[in-house]
């Protein structure tokens, strides 16, 4: 069963501002399990256009709620796909129609009151700044700007006591937000832990994201506690700053934040049919390397990534993971609630190769076909730093199929000077 849902801008015959649509599933009740959303029956994707030819938004596949997809522009198409044997509870949505503008728009249940511009000196990064709220609450919007400076009050400076800041970051279509920190200097007592309570009760920043109607934390910053890389699990990201106490070395801190679409992955081509996949063929790159989203900083929750490895006829892929680090206990099924790394000859799943999550040591995966699958899926519920990892294309001897100028020169003349040798025996001119 096909259900086909196109959400175009409302009243068009009107002098109205060009709107987006924001759509949220308050449930989804699919198949159950923790299977790839590549091997299901049942699934919802959501295309960023008018038609299934758009980049895909987002593919929903399993069970939760509060899933919120916002379009860049004023049309969104949505896709229900039922194959499975079984009937299902299916899903629960409302959608809304947004003016297309830079201001934050509030949340249907929620009554926010308007924004105003912000101070001239942050034009640089666009905020829009709370007229009931002090002028360190800051909105920023990535209708305004992909990519721009956060910081502390008064940065460099100390910043004052008593601070309480909120910088909230919202995005659109398959935007994630990413937060990378230049600087992080915190007043830090030296009487007080704080790795006890995760920076409780100290001058603190810390990071949350929108899961199953809650805000949760992903990570707390303090003095001590090294600031790596952040991103959300959706379009939406908070930060909250607690500067409790003031002192003349603690400058606060300063971090470039980013919109992007492509989840922090700089290898590979993007496929734009699937919310987050990677293509790596041997006719254009035959070695590199490819990591997980965010890579080093903990990988977004509730994201599933494909890497798809294309080579020749005769050609194998090996891999060789450097470093792995992702949440979870063997054998990373759904009852462990573990997040994992799947590997596959197909696309569908293959029985071959074991899940892997948790901790390990170096290892290497090496395809038997030509084509190669890696998926990455996280849950919603912990972080891991995820994994870094080297790829090349091989021969079906086992052989690089990749070979150093200098490797084939040596052999060439090595060669010529056995015939040479082999020459001078048969006319005598040497002797063994």
């Amino acid at each position: 069963m096909w259900l086909i849902l196109k959400f175009l801008e409302s009243r068009r015959n009107h002098l109205r501002l060009k709107e987006r649509i924001r759509l949220f599933f308050e449930e989804i009740s699919l198949q159950k399990g923790d299977l790839s959303c590549l091997n299901r029956a049942d699934l919802i994707r959501v295309h960023d256009g008018t038609d299934s030819g758009a980049p895909t938004i987002a593919v929903l596949c399993n069970q939760g709620t509060e899933v919120e997809v916002l379009s860049t522009g004023s049309d969104l198409y949505v896709e229900f796909v039922a194959n499975s044997e079984w009937p299902g509870q299916g899903f629960k949505a409302m959608f809304q129609f947004q003016p297309l503008d830079d201001a934050p728009h509030p949340e249907p249940d929620k009554v926010v009151p308007g924004a105003v511009t912000g101070n001239p000196k942050h034009s640089v990064i666009g905020p829009a700044v709370s007229a009931t709220t002090s002028l360190c609450d800051i909105v920023f919007n990535s209708d305004s700007t992909k990519t721009g400076i956060v910081m502390s009050p008064g940065y460099p400076k100390p910043y004052p006591p008593r601070t309480h800041c909120t910088y909230d970051f919202q995005g659109r279509g398959k935007e994630r937000v990413q937060v990378v920190f230049q600087d992080l200097n915190l007043y830090h007592s030296p009487v007080v832990s704080d790795t006890a309570n995760e920076c409780e009760g100290v001058d603190s920043l810390v990071a949350y994201v929108h899961i199953d109607r809650k805000k949760e934390k992903i990570d707390s910053f303090c003095s001590g506690k090294a600031a790596r890389p952040i991103m959300s699990n959706g379009p939406r990201l908070s930060l909250e700053f607690n500067g409790i106490t003031s002192s003349r070395q603690s400058r606060g801190f300063k971090a470039v934040y980013s919109f992007i679409e492509n989840f922090g992955v700089t290898t590979g081509r993007q496929e734009a049919q699937y919310p987050c996949a990677f293509v790596y063929n041997s006719n254009e790159t035959r070695n590199g390397t490819f990591a997980s989203p965010n890579y080093p900083g903990l990988y977004p929750r509730d994201t599933e990534c494909h890497y798809f490895f294309n080579g020749q006829l005769n050609e194998r892929v090996h891999l060789h993971f450097h470093f792995f680090d992702v949440e979870g206990v063997s054998p990373c099924e759904a009852v462990s609630a573990s997040d994992f790394v799947e590997f596959s000859n197909y696309m569908s799943r293959d029985r071959k190769y074991s899940r892997h999550c948790g901790q390990q040591k170096e290892f290497d995966v090496e395809s038997d076909r030509k084509f190669f699958r890696v998926t990455f899926k996280s849950n919603g519920r912990y972080d891991g730093t995820g994994f870094n990892a080297s790829y090349v294309f091989m021969d079906e001897e086992g052989n690089y199929t990749t070979k150093p100028p200098s490797n084939a020169s040596t052999l060439k003349g090595g060669m010529a000077l056995v015939m040479l040798f082999v020459s001078l025996l048969l006319f005598g001119r040497v002797s063994l």
